[in-house]
């Protein structure tokens, strides 16, 4: 088995970096449930499996509000340009899939490669953690407008004491 992509250096950067609460809505337990979300859905798509780690860990990375900040993905794109062959090791094609799906997260589009596509899903899928049952409307793939995947991942997003470990 390949060794995880993303580095205790990586977590430890993110952290020092991060604007927000580490243990708030937008941080480190929910990139937890979007890397399992990411990962389970993978297995169904067939989705790089490193490029959904490092998007777990980096899309809200660049987060200035909890509420509407439009610009946030983008930054973590910028954030992440930096990282390119040092903490985010990728071939050229999944650094491209990385970045976009990080810029482009959260403008409600649900088409795109596969890859990009189940980035944006397990982010989606973890809405629970506000409150909002996932709607399959505006999910991207067939694994992830599946019933028992929401139904899986809402029940995940609502529980308390999730594990905050990366």
């Amino acid at each position: 088995m390949n060794k995880q992509p993303v580095s205790k250096e990586l977590i430890e950067l993110v952290r020092q970096e991060f604007a927000l609460p580490w243990h708030g809505i937008h941080g480190i337990s929910h990139w937890v449930r979007v890397r399992e979300n990411g990962l389970r859905l993978a297995n169904i798509t067939g989705a790089s499996t490193d490029v959904v780690e490092f998007f777990a860990f980096l899309h809200d990375s660049k987060r200035l509000d909890d509420g509407w900040d439009r610009d946030h993905g983008r930054r973590a794109a910028k954030f992440i340009r930096t990282l390119q062959g040092s903490l985010v090791n990728l071939a050229d094609q999944d650094f491209d899939r990385l970045v976009y799906a990080c810029e482009r997260h959260s403008d409600g589009l649900i088409e795109a490669d596969i890859t990009v596509q189940t980035c944006w899903d397990a982010d989606r899928l973890d809405l629970g953690r506000i409150g909002i049952k996932p709607d399959s409307r505006y999910l991207c793939t067939h694994a992830a407008r599946e019933q028992t995947m929401i139904e899986w991942a809402f029940l995940q997003s609502r529980q308390v004491g999730q594990s905050d470990e990366a």
